[in-house]
């Protein structure tokens, strides 16, 4: 891979003379769904598949980004100092623009113009981070390019903040953290109000991870997506006129059915509840992990896709069509959509001996209802960023 993209950096930009190669991953996350807005807690892991990207300082004042995935639209040219963001002119390229604005917004960190090329093997629009991993990729090329002090939090953080402040999207830290902070062989269990968190090894003796790709584009800042957001933080703010608390995140079930009738909207109380029963399923969910008991987390996975399809209405026929069959398949554990929603993957944990059987039974099932076939990868969990 790596001689693959040095080869294409040299025919794009010219030579290869103090080139570097770098890498960050996707994301899936396990369970805790649309809670990270929410205040609750959320439970992804990086995986080895991700974005690679090779990057030089150029001397100039001017950025030359390339996009392997995007060959047909050129090399895009940003000067560092007049950076605006512009849909139909930058395309992908917003992302890493994003980041380096905000990087030299409160002092410039980015000194110069990088050459830089990328590709990702994470599937478009699919829901496992493309553009997210993209941002932490930018962040943490221009940290090591111009060799400023920045914690991998920080650049989280940061490219959250670019996510909502450049792209628009709405977004959680979620995405970000787990591209940022990610651990072979384990999830992170993240508390996204206040960002402790721990990581909690998984171990599936016998079972894999099969992520199927229902390959119905989508995009985040098109979607319903902020409009979810927004109807989560109407309930709250009626069910802070008769409790104390911060974020859906504070409440236990018991202290939401309590409170819900103050909400008065049947739609916001069913988005509320989704939230707040999702967090609960999240912290249930780990500690069956921690106690090695794989078939409840499955369960709350499966309960997890029911209140996101019923609740939060964010499914559609072609995610349903990917987890109906799913739980119909011989040795599915737990299977959930995963992701924003409105398209992009589904997350099942799949007992090994039956992973080639399910992916041809429920691809079959999904080309015969859906029209177009589905894409299916059996991955593994990774680090975070890193220099190759």
């Amino acid at each position: 891979m790596k001689e693959k993209l040095l080869s294409e950096f040299e025919r794009v930009f010219g030579g290869t003379e103090d080139a570097r190669v770098f890498f960050a991953p996707g994301r899936v996350n396990l369970i805790g769904e649309h809670t990270d807005y929410n205040g609750g807690h959320v439970f992804p892991c990086a995986l080895t598949i991700g974005t690679y990207a090779v990057a030089r300082r150029n001397g100039m004042d001017t950025c030359r980004l390339y996009s392997m995935n995007f060959e047909d639209k050129g090399i895009k040219y940003f000067d560092i100092s007049e950076i605006e963001y512009d849909k139909e002119e930058y395309d992908w390229a917003n992302y890493p623009m994003g980041i380096i604005s905000l990087l030299n917004e409160e002092e410039e960190k980015v000194t110069e113009g990088i050459d830089m090329l990328v590709f990702g093997n994470i599937p478009n629009s699919s829901g496992l981070s493309s553009s997210a991993s993209l941002e932490v990729l930018t962040c943490f090329v221009c940290r090591e390019l111009f060799e400023f002090e920045m914690s991998n939090i920080d650049m989280a953080l940061l490219s959250q903040r670019a996510e909502n402040e450049f792209i628009g999207v709405n977004c959680g830290i979620m995405d970000q953290f787990a591209i940022a902070m990610g651990k072979k062989d384990n999830a992170i269990f993240l508390d996204t109000a206040t960002l402790n968190y721990e990581y909690a090894p998984i171990k599936l003796e016998g079972a894999k991870i099969v992520i199927a790709c229902s390959n119905k584009k989508r995009g985040l800042g098109d979607s319903k997506y902020n409009e979810r957001r927004s109807e989560c933080e109407s309930a709250l703010a009626s069910i802070q006129t008769k409790k104390d608390i911060k974020s859906l995140g504070d409440l236990s079930t018991a202290e939401f059915e309590e409170v819900k009738d103050v909400i008065g909207d049947e739609v916001k109380t069913r988005r509320a509840k989704h939230a707040v029963y999702e967090n609960v399923r999240t912290l249930d969910a780990v500690a069956a992990l921690k106690n090695n008991d794989v078939e409840t987390f499955g369960k709350l996975m499966n309960a997890s896709h029911v209140s996101l399809r019923d609740d939060y209405e964010v499914t559609g026929i072609e995610l349903d069509t990917l987890v109906e069959n799913s739980w119909k398949a011989e040795g599915v554990i737990g299977s959930r959509m995963t992701g924003a929603g409105f398209g992009g993957c589904t997350v099942s944990i799949v007992k090994e001996e039956c992973v080639d059987a399910f992916i041809k039974s429920v691809g079959d099932a999904y080309l015969e209802k859906i029209g177009y076939a589905a894409d299916f990868y059996v991955v593994d969990i990774g680090d975070g960023p890193a220099e190759l």
